[in-house]
């Protein structure tokens, strides 16, 4: 009886490895912007400057032309002063808030949809 012995060494160039999995974060979506505002008030330009320099937009509601929309603000803010500002459905206030977040290093993240 004769054994016949094989050895049978693999090509390293042949040799499958698994691809390796790298988790993809899904972007996500900037949240919408709503200014509550009125014509005449300059801290609402403000606010719309800084928005536009940051090359965001956003929905402007006019509370001194839509008495229903003033009410609406104030139910929603519990706030009678303008400009009011919100990112997605945080509350960020008024101008100086804004502006206040944006020093703290917290605006980005908020704009970008991510909690601040």
């Amino acid at each position: 009886m004769r054994v016949h012995a094989t050895i049978v060494v693999a090509d390293p160039c042949f040799i499958k490895t698994p691809t390796p999995r790298i988790p993809v974060s899904e972007p996500t979506a900037k949240p919408d912007i709503v200014l509550y505002t009125s014509a005449i008030c300059p801290y609402c330009v403000a606010a719309k400057n800084f928005l536009k320099s940051r090359n965001q937009s956003w929905s402007e509601v006019r509370i001194d032309i839509d008495p229903a929309a003033r009410e609406a603000m104030m139910a929603r803010t519990r706030r009678t002063s303008v400009p009011q500002i919100f990112i997605g459905d945080t509350h960020v206030g008024g101008y100086d808030d804004m502006i206040a977040l944006h020093r703290a290093g917290k605006l980005d993240a908020l704009l970008a949809g991510e909690q601040a």
